[in-house]
Protein backbone atom coordinates (compact mmCIF):
# COMPACT_ATOMS: atom_id res chain seq x y z
CA UNK A 1 0.00 0.00 0.00
CA UNK A 2 2.72 2.29 0.60
CA UNK A 3 4.14 1.80 -2.75
CA UNK A 4 1.11 2.84 -4.34
CA UNK A 5 0.74 6.04 -1.99
CA UNK A 6 4.45 6.90 -2.89
CA UNK A 7 3.96 6.43 -6.67
CA UNK A 8 0.71 8.03 -6.52
CA UNK A 9 2.75 11.36 -5.20
CA UNK A 10 5.70 11.01 -7.31
CA UNK A 11 2.87 11.07 -10.32
CA UNK A 12 0.05 13.07 -9.48
CA UNK A 13 1.43 15.98 -7.54
CA UNK A 14 3.49 16.75 -10.39
CA UNK A 15 0.85 16.53 -13.07
CA UNK A 16 -1.22 18.89 -10.52
CA UNK A 17 1.42 21.00 -10.58
CA UNK A 18 1.71 21.41 -14.42
CA UNK A 19 -1.77 21.65 -15.03
CA UNK A 20 -1.52 24.77 -12.77
CA UNK A 21 1.59 26.06 -14.44
CA UNK A 22 0.13 25.88 -18.00
CA UNK A 23 -3.24 27.10 -16.69
CA UNK A 24 -1.40 29.91 -15.90
CA UNK A 25 0.53 30.29 -18.83
CA UNK A 26 -2.87 30.04 -21.11
CA UNK A 27 -4.27 32.92 -19.42
CA UNK A 28 -1.46 35.09 -19.87
CA UNK A 29 -1.75 34.58 -23.87
CA UNK A 30 -5.21 35.06 -23.38
CA UNK A 31 -4.76 38.71 -21.38
CA UNK A 32 -2.28 39.66 -24.38
CA UNK A 33 -4.23 42.60 -25.89
CA UNK A 34 -2.31 41.97 -29.45
CA UNK A 35 -3.98 38.46 -29.25
CA UNK A 36 -6.09 38.53 -32.40
CA UNK A 37 -6.94 34.89 -33.60
CA UNK A 38 -9.71 34.41 -31.68
CA UNK A 39 -12.52 36.37 -31.17
CA UNK A 40 -13.38 38.53 -28.00
CA UNK A 41 -16.02 36.16 -27.35
CA UNK A 42 -14.23 33.11 -27.70
CA UNK A 43 -11.25 34.63 -25.25
CA UNK A 44 -13.94 34.87 -23.02
CA UNK A 45 -15.17 31.68 -22.92
CA UNK A 46 -11.66 30.21 -22.50
CA UNK A 47 -10.64 32.69 -20.07
CA UNK A 48 -14.21 31.53 -17.95
CA UNK A 49 -13.45 27.66 -18.89
CA UNK A 50 -9.61 28.32 -17.65
CA UNK A 51 -10.92 29.80 -14.53
CA UNK A 52 -12.98 26.57 -13.88
CA UNK A 53 -10.27 24.51 -14.71
CA UNK A 54 -7.85 26.26 -12.27
CA UNK A 55 -10.53 26.22 -9.30
CA UNK A 56 -11.08 22.24 -10.67
CA UNK A 57 -7.06 21.47 -9.87
CA UNK A 58 -6.56 23.51 -6.34
CA UNK A 59 -9.76 21.68 -5.31
CA UNK A 60 -7.57 18.46 -6.10
CA UNK A 61 -4.39 19.35 -4.74
CA UNK A 62 -6.24 20.36 -1.60
CA UNK A 63 -7.45 16.82 -1.17
CA UNK A 64 -4.70 14.96 -2.35
CA UNK A 65 -3.07 17.05 0.26
CA UNK A 66 -5.54 17.05 3.20
CA UNK A 67 -5.93 13.23 2.62
CA UNK A 68 -2.04 12.64 3.09
CA UNK A 69 -1.66 12.50 -0.40
CA UNK A 70 -3.24 8.94 -0.63
CA UNK A 71 -6.63 10.31 -2.80
CA UNK A 72 -6.42 10.12 -6.74
CA UNK A 73 -8.00 11.96 -9.49
CA UNK A 74 -10.33 9.99 -11.89
CA UNK A 75 -8.72 10.48 -15.45
CA UNK A 76 -12.43 11.75 -16.38
CA UNK A 77 -12.08 14.50 -14.49
CA UNK A 78 -8.51 15.39 -15.80
CA UNK A 79 -9.71 14.97 -19.50
CA UNK A 80 -11.44 17.81 -20.13
CA UNK A 81 -8.30 20.48 -18.49
CA UNK A 82 -5.64 18.30 -21.20
CA UNK A 83 -8.33 19.27 -23.99
CA UNK A 84 -8.50 22.73 -22.45
CA UNK A 85 -4.80 22.70 -22.55
CA UNK A 86 -4.83 21.68 -26.15
CA UNK A 87 -7.45 24.31 -27.46
CA UNK A 88 -5.50 27.06 -25.35
CA UNK A 89 -1.79 25.32 -26.93
CA UNK A 90 -3.29 25.66 -30.68
CA UNK A 91 -4.44 29.34 -29.92
CA UNK A 92 -1.07 30.09 -29.00
CA UNK A 93 0.51 28.27 -32.14
CA UNK A 94 -1.84 30.01 -34.51
CA UNK A 95 -0.98 33.20 -32.69
CA UNK A 96 2.84 32.52 -33.26
CA UNK A 97 2.61 31.72 -36.80
CA UNK A 98 0.78 34.78 -37.97
CA UNK A 99 3.30 36.72 -35.77
CA UNK A 100 6.29 35.07 -37.87
CA UNK A 101 4.23 36.33 -40.77
CA UNK A 102 4.25 40.37 -40.07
Amino acid sequence: MEDNAQLLEQLLEPLLDDFTYWFDRSEALLANPDLDVISPEERQDLLQRLSTAQKEVQTAKLLFNLSGKTVGVDVQVMAPWHALLMECQAIGMRYRQKQQLN
